[in-house]
């Protein structure tokens, strides 16, 4: 077992450096037990959940809670302990047969994303993971207490790898389980009850560990639309009615939001009326949702392996750039770190490690200009991080590979035993765990607030991006951005002025509301990304028009001007020629040069709705037909 060292004033310190022999006397400080033996193949599971800042020991409980109902439905003995004074909790289970790293280093990740409080590194390490098993002394005084479970269970154990497999596939299961931000049309028509409300046939079930963890957590004090969400996912594909649903709102804590809605900081009661709204809407989204995906990884028995190897190479390029935390800091590296996020994003999205990626389109995805995406470009490539694979091209923009000193491994070059197959969905809900985390970390730093002067600048937005609504102290927050204490501090206070951050004796956090875009309307920021997207989008479509009447000068046997398709008529051919484009022909000066203006103020006008549409023909024997082409399409007629 692994000991805790002391330093030279005689406190404990959280660094188990020392080793004894298991059959020796117990050590007077902590002491740690390994999870995994020599052979790097895990027998003990120990979920550790922090409970480090005030508050945040409801969070580890209610995390506990819904570990233990994920342990219980696959078959797994669990045994919660109090880890010590803070309120933190470990859940352990013990294996008969021993399971390997990888397999294991995924169900954290995987719980991870379910439960945040979990500490990744004893069950990411199989070298050197310890945990302090129960009756182990803290270092901030008294011992690891058990709160339910029995010791038989860790010192007689009957887990199998069967059993942590089937945990990671539930794990996986609920990683996609987070409310759509738009409605669901079902592939098939979902029928509906006595009452019109709709519902999955099917004899009723008990509700998922999630859910049921869900209904019975204090909505109040969190995010009570999300709880209601985890709620209604469960009943739905557990085949409840709403009518089952609706008996509970009165005493389920997790139904809050159905009850009350947030008005700044306090809930207030809703009335009967909009109560039933609500609960009728959010069902019936919730029962879209289930009946147009069935929990599986689509029709492409190949998706969930590319989907592991594209995640594992990003999650190493994440890793060794937030082992670099300091080149992120100073001078571009604050733009040069969003920009590699999101071409980590669009290399997730595409399953590939090569993306195409123009600098507008980056720029506007990383809150940045232009020129600050082309020169963060020029800068991660010089560094090894990025590698250009192919040049821009015409209306192409250039193919960026991350990573280019990384290999992407496939599962076969993955040396796994027949007792060691890949849990199903895995891989799957790695990606989408990782899409999740930095989509949120990218969306949070890219506002109005964090553009430059008079906003608050990159940095700033990169910091409050690795904020949470649970409170952070100085040095968790130094070494999350890789900044020094001192300029982690006045970044800190920047964005307490600024109204975006609260800071109390026990550090910083965000306000339970977003208060950016206030903040920027005070700095007279507030639009800017908007006023940014819609010039960059005019400069798209001048460049394809360019483009396209380049094709058109460069053509061999090119029509001749005054037959090529005007403004509108370009919705009516089926297969366009070359450089043929909607605008129609690109306007021009009188001594025939382009007329780069007038280009400009036709976009523009098309974009803000001013364009003038040409009148349709006064002629009577317009048929009905051509009516309609004229006023859907904005199609003329030519003579």
């Amino acid at each position: 077992m692994r000991v805790a060292g002391v330093d030279a004033y005689g406190q404990v310190l959280n660094e188990y450096t020392g080793h004894r022999r298991v059959d020796g006397d117990e050590p007077a400080q902590p002491w740690a037990v390994y999870l995994a033996g020599t052979d790097r193949r895990f027998r003990l599971l120990c979920f550790d959940l922090d409970a480090k800042s005030a508050g945040s020991a409801p969070a580890a409980a209610r995390d506990a809670d819904v570990l233990c109902g994920l342990l219980h439905d696959v078959g797994l003995d669990a045994v919660v302990c109090e880890s010590g004074p803070t309120g933190g909790r470990h859940v352990w289970t013990a294996l008969a047969e021993s399971v390997d790293a990888e397999t294991v280093a995924t169900l954290a990740r995987l719980a991870r994303h379910v439960c945040p409080s979990l500490d990744l590194s004893p069950l990411s390490n199989a070298a050197t993971g310890c945990v302090r098993p129960p009756g182990a002394p803290h270092r901030a005084g008294g011992r690891s207490t058990v709160l339910s479970g029995v010791l038989d269970a860790l010192t007689s154990p009957t887990g199998t790898a069967e059993q942590v497999r089937r945990l990671v596939e539930a794990l996986a299961q609920l990683v996609d389980d987070a409310e759509p931000a738009h409605d669901l049309d079902p592939h098939r028509p979902v029928p509906l009850d006595d009452h019109s409300r709709l519902y999955l046939p099917g004899p009723r079930r008990e509700l998922p560990a999630v859910s049921a963890a869900a209904l019975r957590e204090d909505a109040a004090s969190g995010d009570a639309s999300a709880v209601l969400w985890r709620v209604l996912i469960g009943a739905a594909a557990a085949r409840w009615r709403h009518a089952d649903v609706a008996a509970l709102v009165e005493d389920s804590p997790g139904l809050e939001h159905v009850r009350t809605y947030r008005d700044r900081s306090q809930r207030r009661p809703r009335g009967p009326v909009d109560a039933a709204r609500v609960l009728r809407r959010q069902w019936d989204k919730a029962v879209r949702h289930v009946a147009s995906s069935p929990r599986q990884i689509g029709d492409d028995p190949t998706f969930d392996a590319r989907a592991d190897a594209i995640a594992a190479h990003v999650r190493d390029v994440q890793g060794r750039a937030d082992a670099s935390a300091g080149r992120w800091t100073t001078g571009g590296g604050p733009a040069d770190r969003r920009v590699l996020d999101v071409l980590c994003i669009l290399a997730l999205q595409a399953l590939s490690g090569a993306v195409e990626a123009d600098t507008r389109r980056l720029a506007l995805l990383a809150g940045v200009g232009r020129e600050t995406a082309r020169t963060a470009l020029l800068r991660l490539s010089a560094d090894g991080w990025i590698a250009q694979a192919q040049e821009a091209a015409g209306p192409h923009g250039a193919h960026w590979t991350i990573g280019p000193d990384s290999v992407i491994h496939t599962p076969a070059d993955i040396d796994r035993s027949q007792a060691d197959p890949r849990p199903a969905g895995a891989g799957a809900a790695e990606r989408s765990a990782l899409l999740a985390t930095l989509s949120a970390r990218s969306g949070d730093a890219t506002h109005d607030l964090f553009t430059m002067a008079p906003g608050l600048g990159h940095h700033a937005g990169n910091t409050y991006a690795r904020t949470t609504t649970e409170p952070q102290d100085l040095d968790e927050l130094s070494a999350r951005t890789g900044d020094s204490p001192e300029r982690t501090a006045r970044i800190l206070d920047r964005l307490v002025s600024a109204g975006v951050l609260v800071r109390s004796r026990h550090g910083w956090r965000r306000h339970r509301t977003d208060h950016r875009t206030a903040a920027a309307r005070r700095l007279d920021v507030d639009g800017r990304l908007d006023d940014r997207a819609h010039r960059y989008a005019v400069e798209r479509e001048l460049w394809a028009w360019w483009q396209a009447e380049d094709a058109w000068m460069r053509a061999p046997r090119r029509p001749g001007a005054k037959h090529r398709p005007g403004r509108g008529q370009l919705a009516l051919v089926l297969t366009p020629d070359a450089g043929t484009h909607a605008y129609g022909p690109h306007p021009r000066r009188a001594d025939g040069r382009l007329d780069w203006r007038e280009a400009r103020r036709i976009v523009e006008d098309e974009r803000d709705g001013r364009a003038q549409r040409p009148r349709p023909p006064a002629d009577d024997d317009v048929s009905s037909a051509e009516q309609v082409l004229m006023s859907v399409l904005g199609a003329v007629r030519i003579a």
